[in-house]
This record gives structure tokens, C-alpha cells and sequence, in this order.
């Protein structure tokens, strides 16, 4: 395993990702995922607040470009991350994403968006939130319909079924990066 992801394994384990409900104890990712917004590459556990985040990202990864692959964007901390009755919060999914066969590097431009990229949004009083950036490679012959998500609507957003959509359609965990997300007006303890 490379340095890199055994430092991503770490910190998952001290934010108490791994395991977890997406997340198997015996994760080992195959690929690294690269999320870089305008002014901030994103670092495993890197914090961002809001303003940072506020356009969507450049997501990157390598992979079999005979495959498809899944991305979700999902927060397992909504509302705080002292109550999270609305885990998972579904920020982003793209299906259907095709690494190019000359460079083998997947991008989101490629597949199908089914929920459009919706920017954290912690309260300035909220703890930081975790922010999980999921890519899948999906069976041959699997069809991710937009209706398998749900809708764009900021409260149908609350309360996805990652654990249950991801093992219905047979989806494999290949590689995972994350951040902390927090207000601009958030004040370390």
C-alpha cells in the first residue's frame, strides 16, 4: 500500500470513518481521489469552510477505462454532528463515470449527473462537519437512474440511503477522500 493511502486510512480511522456504514474495516482503496476547488486542494481531514467550497470541484481518479464508476459527495453530519438525523446529506452523484482510455484518469465531465453539486452549508456554530467524496465502480450492466437518488430539492437531499443505494446496485468502494467543513464565521475551540 502506498504511504499516501496509508495516511488516508489513518485519518479515517481517527474521525471515525472507517469503518462505518460506506466505509468496510478491510478498505483498501486502488485508487487516489483528487478533489481541488478554485482556491484550496482538498488533503485527507483538510478543513474548508464555506466560502472555500462554494463552487464545485475538479474530482479525479484513476481507473479501468472499460468500467464505470460512482461518485457521491455525502455529509454524515447533518444537521451537527451532535445530532445527525439527516445523515447522509446527498450533495452530489454522478453514475456512469468513464476513465479516458489513454490516460486511464476519470473525471466527472464523463458520466451522468443524478443530483447536482449542492456546497456545504455548516452553521457557524456547528462542530466541523465531515465531508466524504465516495468513488464506486459499478457492475457491468448496472443502469443509476436519476430516481435512484431522489430529487434535487434541498429537504429531498436529507435522509439518503447511501449503505442500502450502494449495496442494491452492487457498488465497490475504490477510493475515498474527504474534509472537515465548517462556517466562515467558525471559531475554533
Amino acid at each position: 500500500m502506498s504511504p499516501e493511502h496509508s495516511t488516508l486510512l489513518a485519518s479515517l480511522r481517527q474521525a471515525s470513518l472507517l469503518p462505518s456504514k460506506l466505509i468496510p474495516e478491510d478498505f483498501t482503496p486502488s485508487t487516489t481521489v483528487s478533489i481541488t476547488y478554485p482556491n484550496k486542494s482538498i488533503n485527507p481531514g483538510d478543513l474548508a469552510r464555506v466560502s472555500e467550497v462554494a463552487i464545485a470541484p475538479n474530482v479525479a481518479f484513476s481507473g479501468d477505462a472499460s468500467a464505470g464508476y460512482t461518485f457521491m459527495m455525502l455529509d454524515p453530519d447533518a444537521p451537527t454532528p451532535e445530532d445527525p438525523k439527516f445523515a447522509f446529506w446527498r450533495h452530489w452523484v454522478v453514475a456512469r463515470v468513464k476513465p479516458s482510455a489513454s490516460e486511464g484518469q476519470g473525471t466527472l465531465d464523463s458520466g451522468v449527473t443524478l443530483t447536482r453539486y449542492l456546497a456545504p452549508g455548516p452553521k457557524d456554530e456547528s462542530g466541523p462537519h465531515r465531508y466524504l467524496f465516495l468513488v464506486f465502480r459499478e457492475p457491468e450492466g448496472v443502469a443509476i437512474r436519476r430516481e435512484d437518488v431522489g430529487g434535487e430539492e434541498f429537504v429531498e437531499r436529507r435522509g439518503f440511503g447511501a449503505e442500502e443505494f450502494v449495496e442494491g446496485r452492487g457498488l465497490q468502494l475504490v477510493g475515498v477522500n474527504w474534509m472537515r467543513g465548517v462556517g466562515d464565521g467558525w471559531m475554533e475551540e
